[in-house]
């Protein structure tokens, strides 16, 4: 017969993982996603479109990452966020742009 997950559960899921162990397996891809947001940074600024509202908030949410404050993931969501609470009373668009534009006039 077979004992209900909950009960066969480890004390093991229970401990804390180690410091070390944690920055062991999540630092080289966290690396790799960092170098890759250095590169397209670079590559705007070379075609001179890094005044873009998307790269410009890329640059703001990345002040996030230093300012030794919790909860950076959630900061830096609601920074790349729309804030407002009242509908468009026209759409800007059918497609999600990543980051929020203020006041954008609607394309004829």
């Amino acid at each position: 017969m077979s004992t209900p997950r909950s009960k066969r559960s480890s004390t093991r899921a229970l401990v804390p993982t180690a410091s070390p162990a944690i920055v062991d397996h999540g630092f080289i891809p966290v690396r790799a996603k960092l170098i890759e947001v250095a590169a397209f940074l670079d590559r705007v600024e070379r075609h001179k479109v890094a005044g873009d509202f998307r790269c410009a908030a890329l640059r703001d949410a990345a002040e996030l990452l230093v300012d030794g404050k919790p909860e950076r993931a959630r900061r830096i969501l609601e920074k790349l966020s729309d804030p407002t609470t009242e509908p468009e009373a026209v759409s800007s668009g059918k497609a999600a742009l990543g980051a929020w534009r203020p006041s954008v006039a609607p394309k004829k």
